[in-house]
């Protein structure tokens, strides 16, 4: 398997939860407003013998020539966009899924962001990105697939096409997923926000802003060990330093 990260660069979110553009070279966080957090945006691009899988989408943010952040990064890595198959969704935060559709002016509609692709995602959290009116969504974004051909409907876990495993966590929100996908030995563990940063793996650490902050922080370390001793490779969608973290390698 092949790891592409594709950062859409650095922002501070506090409890607006507006993601505003920080240089970490030139910006100060202490000028942000008190409690700002400080993240990375960082979906990912995985090559597998079967598929070219999305896992998480994005800001949905595009650029001064008006391509989708998310697609540039494909293409600067040669990855097609229309060749992804499969886009795996952990939640649909704005952060994580304002990637899946691309609103387009001149035809005055939206289009799926990956036209070719199956589109994974919780169908509890699709029920609830529909109905609540909460800043974390952009029901803009996600509505695209309520009546798309291309998406399937996840129970709370399960297996898909025989090699990404899947399960509902209900820890940073209530309908989260997390996911694995499995290959030639390999492993590779995507947890979302229940698992955003390297250093969170290795501290003891309870997130006010979670669902159930104290799950998380016991989830994230037992995967920590379980990833230690089977050798997985971590896929950080939130870390500005370290994208991917292997035990394989090191």
């Amino acid at each position: 398997m092949r790891v592409f990260p594709l950062s859409e660069g650095s922002f501070t979110i506090d409890h607006t939860k507006e993601f505003v553009p920080f240089d970490i070279q030139t910006d100060d966080l202490q000028k942000r407003p008190v409690g700002s957090l400080l993240v990375e945006i960082q979906p990912f691009a995985v090559i597998t013998k079967k598929d070219v899988i999305i896992i998480d989408c994005g800001l949905g943010f595009s650029n001064e020539h008006d391509i989708l952040q998310i697609h540039q990064n494909l293409v600067d890595n040669d990855i097609n966009p229309l060749s992804v198959t499969k886009v795996l969704l952990s939640h649909l935060h704005k952060d994580h899924a304002g990637g899946i559709s691309k609103y387009d002016k001149t035809l005055n509609r939206s289009f799926l962001s990956f036209p070719n692709a199956k589109y994974y995602v919780n169908q509890e959290e699709l029920k609830l990105a529909n109905q609540v009116s909460n800043p974390s969504y952009n029901a803009e974004k996600t509505a695209i697939l309520n009546h798309s051909e291309n998406l399937i409907l996840l129970d709370r876990e399960g297996v898909i096409d025989e090699y990404i495993t899947y399960e509902t966590t209900s820890a940073h929100s209530v309908n989260h997923m997390v996911f694995w996908i499995r290959e030639d030995g390999q492993t590779l563990f995507f947890g979302g926000d229940d698992a955003p940063q390297l250093q969170q793996m290795k501290s003891r650490f309870v997130a006010k802003y979670d669902f159930n902050g104290r799950k998380s922080m016991e989830l994230r370390s037992r995967w920590w060990e379980q990833g230690k001793n089977e050798l997985w490779t971590f896929l950080f969608y939130h870390d500005i330093k370290t994208p991917v973290y292997s035990f394989h390698q090191g």
